[in-house]
């Protein structure tokens, strides 16, 4: 279902140097969706999406084998229209939550909204379970007609499940209890993070506000706020073992049942990528190790002047590097700016979410850490949550998440079940935005010390995309893996978390003991499991990407953006193509690495 979770798109950059909560950062608002938790028309959608899918299932269910390739068409119209609205409801549900999940009125009315949805949809999983049964010629016999022809990119990615799929009855089981299951489990995790407070130097601190103290000048506060962190999460580390113990179990489980041949199968399935792609792509990042992450790291302890990193020196800030405050009217100007200099209707509707409220950047206790972009229903709009603190990475950080958007507006033309896209190409439209906002930027400065801290900056950007998602991607697959011969004692999974750092980071780091609990705090491995190599994806895709328009490739913004209205209806190949990019090319991701490596090429040339 196209129910994404709302934190589907959080961006993994370092936190960003500590400073004052800037007045008057934008809050949204989402009355677009509902007027409020209570209100009638939420009552009514969901009353009347309610009878329409028991309605749909008395006049649809067993039949459509024998429905014109013009009657599915319309079944397949009706489809879309009640799950948009459950896909609204869901959406202000999350969006709510999101922004404050210490209320334990909003958490009791997220959890019933996520019941009441499942409950509806229950009453719908017969049609994509009947359309798979469908032979394949049977199928394409349908598919002459041309009414039904524009839904052939959906029931394209649909039946890739097709081999995967059980009996009616298992599908609505697994469907119905996931209330209780693994979105359970997860509600569990984010009340826990959101209610957690560091205690770090007579402050109490929420989770994303410690992590932030990682970047700031002081080393002693890093080192404090890094000690105070691995404590918090050690005293709770057994709740949050249970947490990751279970859901792997639980994936284990379903995924026995449904032959899934590795544990990441089902989400390269869900990416529209094929496992060897990935697998194509993470051997070139982790053989790239020493090039890349390695040798950075070993520049940075040069010019921190020490013999050593520690965990909480990674994200340090380089000497020299004054990086001021940047007020939100001036993060928002260079942001549109760069998007306006590669092409004014980018920039046009990037403006929307300025100009009305649909960024939700103030800082506030119980609001979800981290940014992402939601993109509701094509009926409404994209919402951006950010934690805005006013430093140059919380300015990417708002380029990231502004592409993201732009893309689910001009994506949005497809309809609701064909506007999204697989997590792989979902980074394209947002770490394209970031490159241009940081070309933009790194053209206009002309000091030599500045630039070098900037690209040392976008170094660290990247190889927190890049080097360590892949890292990420890494502790998953050995976890899951181990998982299967039984429950891992947290000290164990500890164990895995360093094994991958140390490899990923390199010589130059030693880790303290508390490291190993700073696994905890990732809410991609509960959310949803193997989705950061998507991050790395996106990354190498666009150094890629970039290349090909700096080489003056013609009607490249134009190309750029069909690929983005595109949506769902293209797969990698086919967007790629007229660019002529390959990923299932090895050399595609080696260009990608290339461009980090380039960068590092020149900071030692400056050093």
């Amino acid at each position: 279902m196209p129910h994404a979770p709302a934190g589907a798109n959080t961006l993994p950059s370092s936190p960003a140097h500590s400073l004052p909560a800037q007045p008057g950062l934008p809050s949204w608002d989402l009355r677009d969706l509902y007027p409020g938790p209570d209100s009638p028309e939420l009552a009514t959608d969901l009353d009347r999406a309610e009878a329409d899918a028991r309605d749909f299932a008395a006049s649809h269910a067993g039949r459509l084998a024998g429905h014109s390739g013009r009657a599915l068409a319309t079944a397949i119209s009706e489809y879309e229209r009640i799950e948009e609205v459950l896909g609204r409801a869901m959406s202000y549900a999350q969006l709510l939550f999101s922004a404050d999940s210490n209320d334990p009125a909003i958490g009791r009315f997220y959890q019933s909204m996520n019941e009441r949805v499942t409950a509806i949809s229950s009453h719908l999983l017969f049609f994509t379970l009947e359309l798979n049964r469908l032979d394949d010629a049977v199928l394409e016999d349908k598919l002459i007609d041309p009414a039904l022809t524009r839904w052939r990119p959906w029931l394209r990615d649909l039946r890739v499940f097709r081999p995967h799929q059980l009996s009616d009855e298992v599908e609505k089981l697994l469907h119905e209890k996931e209330v209780t299951g693994r979105s359970a489990w997860s509600r569990l995790f984010d009340e826990t993070i959101a209610g957690m407070r560091i205690k770090l130097r007579g402050e109490d601190l929420t989770v994303s506000a410690a992590l932030n103290k990682l970047s700031d000048r002081d080393r002693d506060l890093r080192e404090a706020a890094g000690r105070a962190i691995g404590d918090a999460f050690g005293t709770n580390i057994r709740l949050f073992s249970l947490v990751t113990n279970t859901l792997i179990k639980d994936k284990e489980i379903v995924d026995n049942w449904r032959r899934y041949p590795r544990p990441g199968s089902y989400r390269n399935r869900a990416n529209m990528v094929e496992d060897e792609v990935v697998d194509a792509l993470v051997g070139a990042v982790t053989a790239d190790y020493a090039r890349l992450s390695h040798r950075y790291y070993q520049l940075k302890a040069r010019w921190l002047g020490l013999p050593k990193l520690q965990h909480w020196d990674r994200n340090a800030p380089l000497p020299g590097d004054d990086d001021h405050e940047i007020p939100w009217t001036e993060a928002r100007n260079r942001v549109l700016s760069a998007y306006g200099a590669f092409s004014p209707d980018l920039a046009e509707v990037g403006k929307r979410f300025f100009d009305r409220p649909w960024i939700d950047a103030a800082l506030r206790p119980g609001k979800a850490g981290g940014a992402f972009a939601h993109p509701t229903v094509p009926s409404a709009h994209p919402y951006l949550l950010l934690n805005y603190h006013g430093r140059t990475r919380d300015v990417m950080t708002l380029a990231h998440e502004l592409g993201h958007g732009v893309h689910q507006v001009l994506a949005g033309q497809q309809g609701y079940l064909m506007a999204g896209t697989p997590l792989t190409l979902a980074e394209t439209a947002s770490v394209f935005g970031e490159m241009l906002t940081f070309r933009a930027l790194l053209d206009a400065e002309t000091d030599p010390r500045r630039r070098r801290i900037m690209l040392a900056s976008k170094v660290e950007d990247m190889l927190n995309t890049v080097v360590r998602q892949t890292a990420f991607y890494r502790f998953e697959t050995l976890l899951h893996d181990e998982r299967r011969s039984g429950e891992l004692m947290a000290e164990r999974i500890g164990e895995i978390w360093l094994q991958v750092q140390t490899e990923s980071l390199g010589p130059a780091f030693e880790f303290t003991p508390e490291y190993r609990v700073f696994w905890a705090y990732v809410p991609h491995f509960v959310h949803t499991p193997f989705y950061v190599y998507a991050y790395a994806f996106g990354d190498c895709l666009v150094n890629a990407l970039y290349g090909v328009f700096q080489s003056g490739h013609p009607g490249f913004q134009a190309k750029y953006l069909n690929m983005l209205r595109a949506g769902g209806t293209l797969r990698h190949r086919e967007l790629l193509a007229p660019f002529g990019l390959d990923a299932s090319d090895p050399a595609f991701w080696r260009k990608g690495l290339d461009v980090i490596a380039g960068f590092i090429d020149e900071l030692e040339a400056t050093s």
